[in-house]
């Protein structure tokens, strides 16, 4: 099964050449770069899902965070730019979406205390933390069992009265993770719309 998915961002291994390069992106009125690469999901620009689930998420001061999928970083980068008290672990099994994470983070000079890199499939590699929230984009091409694991098993990975806050095209499954939250948590709503996509949170009570 691995090696059918060589080629795909939720990969472990990507196959093509490493070729780096920098995109521009531009989120709440401020343009900046950020390191790319092929096997990268999104690679050429900012996907308009990941920026809408920037936009609408919700943080708190002092918010552990984790940014599950996290790809080259930029939603878990952009919140500690504009949140200087909050913490974030990024979390992907593509090993090279995790050196692009570390190298957007360190040319951003974001302190290392602040922010944690874990390789892992899902929540697997750090099962001892909790988070005030979960931030995610899934990967609906890996298949909806995984993106339905995603929601199942973050409970667990949450602090009471943490959330799980996920953007999903309403049409195309979105409203299946809008429901599956539902019967997990028992609760959902809509945080954000816009681009085609919907941002859902739910809440641990």
């Amino acid at each position: 099964m691995k090696n059918n998915m060589t080629d795909h961002y939720y990969s472990e291994q990507q196959q093509s050449e490493l070729k780096i390069k920098q995109i521009q992106v531009t989120l709440f009125n401020k343009s900046f770069a950020i390191f790319s690469a092929s096997g990268i999901f999104s690679k050429s620009e900012l996907d308009k899902g990941t920026r809408l689930l920037i936009e609408s998420a919700q943080i708190k001061q002092n918010s552990s965070i984790l940014d599950l999928g996290c790809g080259y970083g930029i939603v878990g980068l952009t919140i500690l730019k504009n949140n200087k008290d909050a913490k974030c672990i990024f979390v992907d099994i593509n090993k090279r979406a995790l050196l692009l994470t570390k190298k957007n983070l360190n040319y951003h000079k974001i302190q290392p205390e602040r922010f944690e890199i874990i390789h892992s499939n899902l929540y697997e590699n750090f099962k001892d933390k909790t988070f005030d929230v979960i931030l995610t984009n899934p990967p609906q091409l890996a298949g909806k069992d995984i993106c339905l694991r995603i929601i199942e098993q973050s409970p667990q990975r949450l602090k009471t009265n943490g959330s799980l806050q996920l953007v999903a095209r309403p049409n195309k499954g979105g409203k299946t993770l809008a429901k599956k939250m539902k019967e997990v948590f028992d609760n959902v709503e809509i945080i954000g719309r816009g681009y085609g996509f919907c941002v859902y949170k739910s809440v641990k009570k």
